[in-house]
């Protein structure tokens, strides 16, 4: 599951504007969103982690880490401003720092174990800057530092403050301010000239220049196809250099081959890919890469390892070794200076050893524990990784099974156990596994040890303990907003500690322009506003126009004056200090919020029939009437329950109406209302209109008879 770190620069020089009236910042936004979609196309993008991290102090930096989903990562990106230092090395450590979080509670590391190439983490960490100079609260930079100190326990078992799947690239945006008139040049895109081109070499990443929106896109478009499941490795020769191949394809002794020149292809800093299983989605893996150092009982704490590991290849040509049901891992190498000359050779059945040094108990080189091989299609080049000191371990287990038919005798016994001598500890349980997969399980004892001390497996299991505290403190900052300046502190400068006051210069200075004999400057105290801070800008406080005049932006002055002027004559208007284009100036984002309106409201009346039902104030239709608990009876009237109906005079007792009633549930029902209540005038206008009607019909039926 690749992570993709993005490091965004939201210094205030990411404010300027580009030939389109975009800023560096708005920029910076739409490539990361251009990135993610450019990544969807693949479908193992589904299992990618997104992380969002600026150049803020930290921990506030973080705006989105380990449990933030993808919704949250979007809002903070569209959420950024460009307000800060150029605090570039900070920003590199609390990114990393963030990566390593839960490396040490999983034992991704394997301190002390050998490195496993299939245990990894692969992570992108991609920083969009504009490449300007780096400041801080102490000055202006020209390199680039990383702080040492780190606020992650066991920082100080790895040298660099990043690891071996964990890569950086950056994108330094030049773009013009003004449109230019010279053709756009078509090609690759070249690497920038900042600090942190460096930076990117060291972690296997590198740096794009981009100067054109087209560049940018083919920029993202390499990004993509980088981001890939895999491990860097320096790759240095040993030895010397290998006899040049004549175009017969065999060795041709008579050309000369310069062995002291330091060739391209003699030391490479590259990835060595690490394919996921195609039935288990993860990598698989049986042989660490040794440690450089031996193991030891006597060791009081682990030496610092190298983030990369330096693995050396020898140029004596090797027959490759490979017996039945013994497991050995193949990785590809990214395509180099090194793949490229193994290639030209056109020697697909030979192979280089590679070594590690100090790696053996007795050994200064160490023993081999694999080779470089180029494919049998001249295609690739790959890393095979086998058991340490393997030209020994496997004629021997060669013969354990062709010859001794899994019953060694006396002497196969010695020669195995004076390998296992030569053998890392660590080393102990993935062959005894491999063993136990062809059938040799006894051969090893199960009393393994791991070479470590009691001291270094306790520590390591503290240091486990408090990375889980320090990665839950980490986790709760994130989303946090730094506390709001009020002011910045004025320090004072006086050089050699000699007060201002007492300069020469500055006396002979005051003297020029005020004309006359200077005062007494001794007599002042330059101590008396060392607490003297500079007010800042409170953006969350709605600018008074009317009251401040530093709240009026430099381009509404005119406009400003206008309504001034406009307020200042029409004396009848009831709001004083506003005008009509102020008072209903409401942001954009506020415009839907009718709720925050309605607390500015007095408290309404109440109403004047307490049975009627209550209007809620829904925005767009406040008259609109709750119909909740409400019922219809036979006059089509809206009533909140049931409730005594005065009965008209001559009116039979309906036995609907009363079936009606006794059917409702019971927890409609409501008391009995006493027979003096106070019914609107409304209800009594319809009541008093269907009586007078009645009394009508009645009369008429009792004169038509008569009239007959």
């Amino acid at each position: 599951m690749p992570i993709l770190l993005f490091l965004i620069d939201t210094s205030a020089s990411m404010n300027q504007r580009t030939d389109l009236g975009t800023t560096y910042l708005d920029i910076a936004k739409g490539a990361v969103e251009l990135f993610l979609k450019l990544r969807a196309r693949d479908p193992a993008s589904r299992g990618d982690r997104y992380m969002l991290v600026t150049y803020d102090e930290p921990p506030y930096c973080i705006k989105a880490g380990w449990k933030e989903n993808h919704a949250t990562f979007m809002s903070e990106l569209k959420n950024l401003q460009a307000s800060g230092l150029t605090t570039l090395g900070q920003a590199l450590r609390s990114s990393f720092d963030l990566l390593n979080l839960n490396r040490l509670i999983s034992g991704i590391d394997n301190y002390g174990q050998g490195r496993n190439p299939f245990f990894l983490e692969p992570s992108i960490l991609i920083t969009i800057t504009d490449g300007n100079k780096l400041t801080s609260t102490a000055g202006v930079q020209e390199e680039l530092h990383l702080p040492l100190n780190s606020p992650l326990p066991g920082s100080e078992l790895t040298k660099e403050p990043f690891r071996w799947d964990q890569r950086l690239f950056a994108l330094v945006l030049r773009l013009p301010g003004l449109a230019s008139t010279e053709p756009e040049q078509l090609g690759s895109v070249p690497t920038d000239e900042s600090a942190i081109t460096q930076m990117c070499e060291v972690t296997g990443g590198r740096s794009y220049c981009v100067r054109t929106q087209r560049m940018l896109n083919q920029c993202l478009e390499s990004l993509v196809q980088k981001v890939q499941s895999g491990v860097v490795i320096n790759f240095e020769k040993t030895g010397p250099d290998p006899l040049p191949i004549g175009e017969d394809g065999l060795m041709d002794s008579s050309r000369p081959s310069n062995s002291f020149a330091a060739q391209p292809w003699h030391s490479c800093h590259k990835l060595i890919y690490v394919r996921p299983n195609s039935k288990t989605g993860v990598p698989v893996g049986h042989w660490p890469i040794p440690e450089s150092f031996w193991p030891d009982q006597n060791l009081p704490s682990l030496p610092p390892r190298t983030s990369h590991p330096v693995v050396r290849f020898s140029c004596v040509d090797c027959e490759p070794m490979v017996i039945d049901k013994l497991p050995f891992d193949k990785y590809e190498l990214e395509p180099s200076p090194l793949t490229q000359y193994i290639l030209e050779r056109k020697s697909p059945h030979t192979c280089w050893q590679v070594f590690v040094t100090s790696s053996g108990k007795y050994n200064e080189l160490g023993y081999p524990f694999g080779y470089l091989k180029a494919s049998t299609t001249l295609t690739c080049v790959n890393l095979f990784v086998m058991p340490y000191n393997y030209p020994v371990l496997l004629p021997l287990l060669d013969d354990l099974f062709k010859v001794h038919k899994l019953k060694p005798n006396v002497k196969w016994r010695q020669a195995f156990d004076s390998y296992l001598k030569t053998l890392p500890p660590y080393y102990l349980l993935p062959l005894k596994k491999a063993l136990r997969m062809m059938g040799a399980p006894n051969l090893i004892s199960d009393n393994l040890d791991c070479g470590l001390s009691y001291s270094v497996i306790s520590y390591l299991k503290k240091l486990s303990q408090q990375t889980k505290l320090e990665s839950e403190r980490i986790l709760a900052s994130v989303g946090k907003k730094p506390p709001q300046e009020i002011g910045i502190k004025v320090k004072n400068h006086s050089g050699g500690g000699v007060s201002l006051t007492h300069n020469k210069n500055f006396r002979k200075l005051l003297k020029e322009i005020i004309g006359e004999t200077a005062p007494r400057l001794a007599e002042l105290n330059t101590k008396e506003f060392a607490g003297f801070q500079v007010g800042l800008l409170n953006k969350d406080l709605k600018p008074q126009t009317y009251r401040n005049a530093y709240d009026i932006p430099r381009r509404g002055l005119l406009d400003q004056l206008t309504r001034m002027r406009s307020n200042l004559l029409k004396t009848h208007k009831f709001i004083v200090g506003q005008d009509e284009d102020s008072l209903h100036s409401v942001p954009v984002a506020q415009m839907g919020n009718y709720q925050e309106y309605l607390k500015t409201l007095a408290s309404p009346l109440r109403e004047i029939d307490p049975d009627q039902p209550k209007r809620l104030h829904t925005f767009g239709n406040p008259f609109k009437q709750d119909k909740k608990g409400m019922m219809i009876d036979e006059a089509d009237e809206f009533v909140t329950g049931p409730q005594n109906k005065v009965k008209r005079p001559g009116e039979p007792s309906s036995p609907l109406s009363s079936k009606r009633r006794r059917s409702m549930s019971l927890l409609l029902r409501k008391p009995q209302t006493p027979p003096t209540m106070l019914l609107s005038l409304a209800t009594l206008m319809r009541r008093r209109w269907k009586m007078v009607k009645s009394h009508l019909m009645a009369s008429c039926q009792n004169l038509l008879p008569q009239s007959l």
